[in-house]
């Protein structure tokens, strides 16, 4: 791993423009490098946050972006549970990704069959890894410390062959839910974490803290030869000790 960076910001009307400036500058990196930007998405406020910024930004392109789902929701598009249904209608439609650029779950499949599919879906566009190598990967946590769908104590912790893993007893609901495994997190070129809100403070504590030791899945994400960053605000850095970096909307990264 490149190392760990936790970045503390005031608030999250602070933290917003840097994951912005996070995602446009290794998008741009990675075009330079390898001609495309693969970016996994996940759901939650995350949503609502980057589609936000990176709206409010002014020359963005994204023609050259292969966006995939950290985890989704076995639901229908239109449901309002679907991630992907959430990125569309605030995100993907006022932007020039193009179709083919986004890759979803096939909703009408089986837990099983639809977790099979968008595997075979990522080989494709990963045709010379084993695991994908995403170029970023942005992750929440709850505040049971799961994050993808990988929830605490749960078997999938411990899988190892699998890219994407169907998973039918979630125990935050919808239950039917398929999510990428920790052999493709750890893999990529750079995963962001960002959390907010006073009920992430005891167990960002804890998964920050204890390191490998941590029995919360967030606390497995060590990418291999990747980044890691960890941007947090105020109210869920509250109980650290451990050195932070405080920034503020300006910083680079």
């Amino acid at each position: 791993m490149a190392g760990r960076r936790v970045l503390v910001f005031p608030s999250s009307a602070e933290l917003g423009p840097v994951l912005a400036q996070l995602v446009t500058s290794r998008a741009g990196k990675a075009i330079g490098s390898h001609g495309r930007f693969t970016l996994g998405l996940s759901g939650g406020s995350l949503v609502s946050m980057l589609s936000k910024e990176l709206l409010a930004l002014s020359e963005l392109d994204c023609s050259k972006w292969l966006v995939g789902f950290c985890d989704e929701r076995l639901v229908s598009f239109d449901d309002p549970e679907s991630t992907y249904g959430l990125y569309k209608s605030q995100l993907f439609s006022k932007i020039n990704i193009p179709e083919s650029g986004i890759l979803t779950i096939d909703c009408s499949l089986p837990v099983n069959e639809c977790a099979e599919d968008y595997t075979r879906k990522l080989k494709e566009v990963f045709p010379d890894d084993d695991f994908p190598v995403f170029d970023l990967l942005l992750l929440g946590m709850g505040p049971d410390g799961h994050t993808c769908s990988l929830f605490p104590d749960h078997p999938l912790l411990e899988e190892t062959k699998k890219i994407v893993a169907p998973i039918s007893d979630s125990p935050k609901p919808p239950p039917q839910r398929v999510t990428m495994t920790f052999p493709v997190v750890n893999s990529a070129r750079c995963v962001a974490f960002i959390s907010t809100g006073g009920s992430k403070a005891p167990v960002l504590k804890e998964v920050l803290e204890d390191g490998e030791a941590s029995p919360f899945p967030a606390a497995r994400v060590v990418p291999t030869k990747g980044e890691l960053f960890w941007l947090v605000d105020e109210p869920a850095a509250a109980s650290l000790t451990i050195q932070v970096e405080r920034l503020g909307s300006g910083a680079k990264l």
